[in-house]
């Protein structure tokens, strides 16, 4: 039995009513084909974007390492050397003076070319000449002031000489002081001529050469708008947004698998923007939910004002030294004025008389939409907070699985890692939907609650679609995580394990697609929920998913119509 066909009866069943017949002809097999061929690209362990669940995304940006940034900064200097007529260090303190646009440096150079060098300090024509006859003379150097044969000084474009000693201990305080050396100009006052790459190679030490060119190499990215690095730890990445790509997706995912954002270079965060990822995580960071907090769980004494929390069930509360005030939760009123005709120590008869009085109400209605408010917060915040907890789990439970699980795999069914990939592909999957579904209730919970029929429409239809993401996760997180160990201690049947591999592939299938289609529903701000089939949860549901048909395979069970 080919596993690309199988699905479990059990599955069909929950998922029939989403699909119909006409969604499965040929040309859809053809089309699943291509995908599975595409996934055959995938490497084992890659968590760097090579997801099918990110195909969007590598239409969008580039991931480079080190070496392929020296080769586009190699080549670009070597462009503009060619073009002008100039050394490759005249290019490249070009390249550094207009941000690394080759198109800049270009229209200015033929536009003005006294203008431009004058600006950069590349001089054409030393102001400063040595003739070769002197080469064995000494000279003073003009900053130790002793006397140097020419042959061990060094000088730039210029022609100011100093002695080599002087000046290695001159770029080695620049490039001690940061990236400002890549703009270093000629030690002699007032001297504007500029401190170039070739100049660095011959007159510095070896470790600050090599700091130079990390400088250097970080320059190409920090100044070029097309370039950001990965703010992952310690990770060395760079990232290209590619034009031309989608400018409305920003999620990047590096090749040291962290996610973020493009935009704002926060942790990814589709399906919200940037603006409501910034005020979620500001809320998460705020005092203002202590203060809330504070509100709803205590109240000011009566005499000083601190707040008390009550933590026993006695009415009878005193206020800490040196206050020491003696008061009625309840009420706030002097304890002296309670006793039994007031109800006592556990009950105020007068809170109530003054309550249905009117004296209270306004102070009661804010306690009650302060403690709405923080029960509100700490409902969405804990799923948040779960969920990435979850993720940052599934991240370690699949490192230990490539590291444990897949050689136990491969040598009891004598299979390689690329033929167990659809495990790992698994995980992936989970680790992706886990994020999008974390994000998620930060969206429900700037969502408004209440309001006229669309707004309770789209809460409606909001919640409706998350319960179902998170059903769709669950089963693929406890079949990728309990359903596995069958097959790692004992060598089972091949058709068993097929059988397995097809409920995996297919749950992996189901979940990727069913989260694109919610992130995409979110997005367009549940439009959906406008029309009147949405008036139904499961029809609404039903659209979103029957947009991104799977293969449907032939099974035992009965279809339900």
């Amino acid at each position: 039995m080919d596993s690309e066909d199988y699905l479990y009866d059990s599955d069909a069943d929950d998922y029939h009513d989403y699909y119909s017949d006409k969604d499965y002809n040929n040309e859809d097999d053809k089309v699943e084909q291509e995908e599975e061929k595409k996934m055959d690209n995938i490497a084992i362990g890659d968590y760097d974007g090579e997801s099918r669940s990110n195909k969007k995304a590598k239409q969008s940006y580039v991931v480079l390492k080190e070496s392929d940034i020296q080769q586009r900064q190699e080549n670009e200097i070597a462009e503009v050397s060619n073009v002008l007529s100039i050394s490759k260090a005249a290019a490249t303190a070009l390249l550094l003076q207009y941000k690394w646009s080759v198109c800049d440096v270009q229209d200015e150079w033929f536009a003005d070319e006294e203008r431009v060098r004058k600006k950069v300090g590349l001089f054409e024509k030393p102001v400063f000449l040595l003739l070769k006859k002197l080469r064995k003379v000494e000279l003073t150097c003009s900053i130790c002031y002793e006397n140097v044969r020419v042959s061990m000084m060094g000088w730039v474009s210029c022609g100011h000489s100093f002695c080599r000693e002087c000046w290695e201990k001159y770029l080695s305080v620049a490039i001690e002081d940061g990236i400002g050396c890549l703009t270093l100009r000629c030690p002699e006052p007032r001297c504007n001529a500029v401190v170039g790459h070739d100049s660095i190679d011959l007159l510095a030490k070896k470790e600050d050469k090599e700091r130079y060119s990390q400088y250097l190499l970080r320059s190409y990215i920090e100044s070029n708008k097309k370039y950001k690095w990965c703010p992952g730890v310690d990770c060395e990445y760079a990232v290209e947004f590619c034009e031309g790509g989608d400018k409305e997706y920003y999620d990047v995912c590096c090749h040291c698998s962290n996610s973020f954002c493009w935009n704002c270079m926060d942790d990814a965060h589709r399906p919200v923007d940037c603006e409501t990822a910034a005020k979620w995580q500001l809320k998460n960071s705020s005092e203002a939910e202590n203060t809330a907090w504070m509100l709803v769980n205590t109240k000011p004494c009566p005499k000083c004002g601190k707040p008390i929390e009550k933590n026993q069930g006695c009415m009878h509360m005193t206020c800490r030294k040196p206050c020491g005030h003696e008061f009625c939760w309840m009420c706030l009123g002097t304890w002296k004025e309670h006793g039994q005709m007031t109800g006592g120590f556990y009950a105020c008869n007068t809170f109530q008389k003054n309550k249905v009085e009117g004296k209270y109400n306004e102070a009661e209605d804010i306690r009650k939409r302060a403690k709405k408010h923080l029960e509100k917060y700490t409902h969405y915040y804990e799923r948040w907070a779960g969920n990435e907890s979850s993720r940052k789990q599934a991240v370690n439970d699949l490192k230990h699985m490539q590291k444990d699980y897949m050689g136990r795999l491969s040598d009891l069914r004598g299979a390689t890692e690329a033929e167990l990939k659809f495990i790992t592909e698994a995980w992936l999957q989970i680790i992706e939907c886990r994020r999008v579904l974390k994000w998620t209730y930060a969206y429900g919970y700037y969502l408004p609650d209440d309001g006229d029929k669309k707004a309770k429409s789209k809460r409606g239809f909001f919640e409706y679609l998350q319960g179902e993401a998170e059903s769709n996760l669950e089963r693929l997180h406890h079949c990728s995580e309990k359903d596995i160990h069958d097959y790692l201690n004992k060598k089972c049947p091949d058709e068993e394990f097929n059988n397995f591999r097809a409920k995996l592939s297919g749950l992996t299938t189901m979940t990727r697609n069913y989260f694109e289609n919610l992130v995409k529903a979110l997005e367009n701000g549940l439009e959906d929920a406008n029309s009147q089939e949405a008036c139904s949860s499961q029809e609404a549901c039903s659209k979103i998913k029957s947009r991104t048909p799977i293969k449907r395979g032939r099974t035992k069970g009965k279809r339900r119509h």
